[in-house]
Formats: structure tokens, C-alpha cells, sequence
């Protein structure tokens, strides 16, 4: 990433830090804590973990209570993390083929991930992944394609354009890193209602959260 797009990342950052837009990463996991049942030996993979210490980031290992049941899986080596959180486990890996066997948690997490892992091959086989892994469900948060800010860049209503016209916008306008497919690919309800279809998975909901009027995540909860 060059230094131009990590200025613009912090000052995203800034800017949602003193817009308080992040107090709706609380109400996604109160969403989470009603949408199954925990106990103290409940497991729970996290999908997608970053190497990122702010409270606003990885809320899930920051505020679930039973860290020694969670494990994180990330292509990032995670090493503040499991330097804070020694009782977390972590998993060096891809999302879209994880290796690990069948059932292997009761829950399967992930939060704002799935936008980032490519083209929709990609991001359907995340989300098999995901439910292959899982004993009990799926959980997964992504930002809504349809929603008037862009998250990434605070840049309105470009993104509801072609994605091609998108692409080449953010181009022009210096987000390079963002304007590939493989790092930034966002996703409407619609698109996760097609992913369910195509894996046969009938047993899903999707949840909205808003901001006014507007829908900003779709929450996917998959039961099995």
C-alpha cells in the first residue's frame, strides 16, 4: 500500500472515530450474543482477524468473555494480538480454503471480511468455508453495497455505479489499492441471498442495520 493510501486510510479512520460511527459495531455484536446461545465452552472461529489493537477493530476478541475459546484465523501473523490476548489461539491461513476439518467450532465468525477476499467465486467459497467449518452456524457482517458512504474512502455514491466505473473512479482518485477486485469487492443483499442459493443453504436471515434510513451491514446468520 503506498504511503498516499495509508494517509487516506488514517484519515478514515479519524474521520469515523468523530463521526462515533462505530458505536454500530456494538449493536452488530449484541446482534451476534441474541442470534445463539454461549456458554463457557462454546468455540467460535473468527474469520478474517487484522492485526489491529484499537478497541473499534476485532470487537468480537475484544469484548467476548471466553477468549480461551476463540481461535482466529488470518493471513496476518497476529502477533500483538496473541501478544494481548494470549489465550486466543491463531491459525495462519486463507479464508476461501482453510484446511481445517469439518465441524471443527460450533460458531464460524466473521466481520467485514468477505469484502475483501475477491471476485464472487471467491467470496461464495469463503462462505463455504464458513459453514463447512461451523457445528452450529455462521455469523457474517459485510458492508451494504447500496449504502450512500462508501466506509472505505468516505466517498459517496460512486460505488453504486458498475463496478468497472467504480474501479476506474477510484483510480483517478488515488485509491489504487482498493480499486482491485481482489482487495475491495462489496456486496447487496442480493448477492449474499445468490451466494446461500447457489451453496444450497436454506436456512439462513438476513438482518439490516441502519443509519437513518439507510441500510450501512447486512448481517448473514446461517443455522444448522
Amino acid at each position: 500500500m503506498s504511503s498516499k493510501e495509508k494517509l487516506n486510510y488514517s484519515i478514515t479512520e479519524s474521520k469515523f472515530k468523530v463521526w462515533g460511527l462505530f458505536k454500530y459495531r456494538k449493536i452488530i455484536h449484541n446482534i451476534f450474543l441474541k442470534s445463539f446461545f454461549f456458554s463457557k465452552e462454546t468455540t467460535i472461529l473468527d474469520m478474517g482477524t487484522t492485526e489491529i489493537l484499537d478497541k473499534y477493530e476485532n470487537y468480537l476478541l475484544h469484548h467476548y468473555k471466553y477468549k480461551k475459546n476463540l481461535t482466529c484465523l488470518s493471513n496476518q501473523n497476529l502477533k500483538n494480538i496473541k501478544k494481548l490476548y494470549p489465550e486466543i489461539k491463531t491459525i495462519h491461513g486463507d479464508g476461501r480454503n482453510t484446511k481445517i476439518k469439518n465441524k471443527s467450532y460450533d460458531i464460524v465468525y466473521s466481520s467485514a471480511t468477505v469484502e475483501h477476499v475477491g471476485n464472487l467465486k471467491n467470496q461464495t467459497r469463503f462462505i463455504k468455508e464458513m459453514h463447512r467449518i461451523a457445528k452450529r452456524g455462521v455469523f457474517l457482517t459485510t458492508p451494504n453495497r447500496y449504502f450512500p458512504l462508501e466506509i472505505h474512502t468516505l466517498i459517496p455514491l460512486i460505488h453504486m455505479l458498475p463496478k468497472k466505473i467504480h474501479r476506474f473512479l477510484l483510480n483517478i482518485l488515488g485509491y489504487k489499492f482498493l480499486a482491485k477486485e481482489e482487495n475491495l469487492n462489496l456486496l447487496s443483499e442480493a448477492d449474499l441471498r445468490k451466494i446461500c442459493q447457489e451453496l444450497n443453504i436454506k436456512n439462513y436471515i438476513i438482518k439490516k442495520v441502519k443509519i437513518f434510513i439507510f441500510t450501512s451491514n447486512l448481517l448473514l446468520t446461517i443455522k444448522k
